[in-house]
């Protein structure tokens, strides 16, 4: 590739239309837990929510695609998922998720989700968990639709509601 052409696709990719929304707020508090809903929670730095079982590490934060709820439930053959049964902890509507995955290590894309600052990384694939959640084709329903990992660098608050803005 051209370094011209690179130069483009670094510059649009880094362009939305819009910014995204915080649709719903999820913790899980332990292994095999119910999720719990919440209207706001804190996000800490290199750590994950509050409240939620993560400790660090590349899965801090799952987002899931408010849009790709309706496409699961498609898949699975029923009216709508509730998104807690996906144990993922936000649900973003309105930004194409996936496209926050930055094209170049030297071109991370940093995030900001109410005041709380995140990079995005790799998908978050389903695991075998929900074809006892979900029933059978559970695992599979997700796959491809299962959201996207992220780390978080500056902590800061979430509510339902906050704004997604790639800064």
């Amino acid at each position: 590739m051209a370094a011209t052409d690179q130069a483009a696709i670094q510059e649009v990719s880094a362009r939305f239309a819009r910014a995204g929304r915080v649709e719903a707020i999820f913790v899980r508090p332990g292994r095999r837990v119910e999720c719990l809903a919440r209207s706001r929670v804190d996000a800490i730095a290199g750590r994950g929510l509050e409240g939620d079982r993560s400790r660090g590490g590349s899965r801090q934060l799952s987002l899931i695609q408010h849009e790709h709820l309706a496409v699961i439930a498609a898949l699975l053959g029923s009216g709508a998922v509730d998104p807690g049964r996906l144990r993922r902890n936000l649900v973003i509507s309105g930004i194409n998720l996936l496209a926050l995955r930055p094209l170049w290590r030297s071109q991370a894309l940093e995030v900001r989700i109410g005041t709380a600052v995140v990079l995005v990384g790799g998908p978050c694939a389903p695991c075998s968990r929900m074809e006892e959640t979900l029933g059978p084709g559970g695992y599979n329903a997700l796959r491809g639709h299962g959201g996207m990992l992220a780390t978080i660098i500056h902590g800061g608050a979430i509510e339902v509601g906050s704004p997604v803005i790639v800064r």
